[in-house]
């Protein structure tokens, strides 16, 4: 028995010690600065300011930037947090894992998996 015991032990020891000598995948981050300036995926459109604001709006449902919703916006290593403004003062916030971000594009995710990709304006 003592046997049986001190081998589950070892094999239990052992497994500990593999499990936390997994290297971890290297951190995915993305340049903050390059996401500033506006953006367009087809009708929709993006805008990042300096100052972690933004707006988007799409024209397909007759909306130009002047009528666009507001947002505030954070990018920590690959995630993207739009927190848009309603205008009664309500806050919704949207999450996205950004895969790419280059000057002159940018492209995330959402929670279901559906993908946007952006081309940078001038």
């Amino acid at each position: 028995m003592r046997k049986i015991s001190s081998t589950i032990l070892l094999v239990a020891s052992i497994a500990l010690i593999a499990v936390s000598c997994k290297k971890d995948d290297p951190e995915v981050r993305f340049d903050e600065s390059l996401i500033i300036g506006k953006w367009k995926s087809g009708t929709l459109f993006e805008r990042y300011d300096i100052g972690k604001t933004g707006a988007t709006w799409d024209t397909a449902d007759d909306v130009d930037e002047s009528e666009a919703q507001t947002f505030t916006w954070t990018l920590e290593k690959d995630q993207l947090e739009q927190i848009h403004i309603i205008q009664n003062g309500g806050k919704v916030p949207k999450t996205y894992t950004v895969t790419a971000l280059t000057a002159t594009t940018l492209s995330y995710k959402d929670n279901f998996g559906k993908t946007k990709t952006f081309s940078k304006q001038n």
